[in-house]
């Protein structure tokens, strides 16, 4: 009776990140109103965050002699996702007509790293509390 409550965890693959190997998780949580409640979390706050503040590595493929393919992330590839975007050249082809560099420029600036941060963490504990209330 209690193999029926134990989750399966399964091991992703690289390169088959669409074969949906890990979706026993959401029969696992999708009773409850956490679901919801993680998405606004990441849509709101860290992504955004993350994507002013916090470096994080751009992938190297090296091919080797035999021909595989071998991902490298070096200490110099590591970037502020911005800034990797502004490095662009003809940056604004990619971006939607609404949205201008200046316009990601103000957001850019809006928060000091410690303060996104701080506030980052505020709300991330406020998601967790209102899972630990429910």
């Amino acid at each position: 009776m209690l193999n029926k409550l134990l989750i399966k965890l399964t091991k992703g693959r690289p390169r088959h990140s669409n074969d949906n190997l890990e979706n026993g998780w959401a029969t696992v949580i999708s009773n409850q109103n956490i679901p919801s409640l993680l998405m606004n979390f990441t849509s709101d706050s860290f992504r955004s965050s993350s994507t002013f503040t916090f470096p994080v590595p751009f992938l190297l493929k090296v091919i080797d002699q035999k021909g595989k393919i071998k991902k490298r992330y070096r200490y110099q590839d590591y970037y502020i996702p911005y800034e990797k975007l502004r490095s662009i050249q003809e940056v604004q082809k990619y971006l939607k007509e609404s949205i201008t560099l200046e316009i990601l420029d103000r957001i850019a600036k809006r928060y000091t790293d410690n303060e996104m941060a701080r506030n980052v963490q505020i709300a991330g504990d406020r998601v967790f509390d209102k899972i630990v209330a429910a």
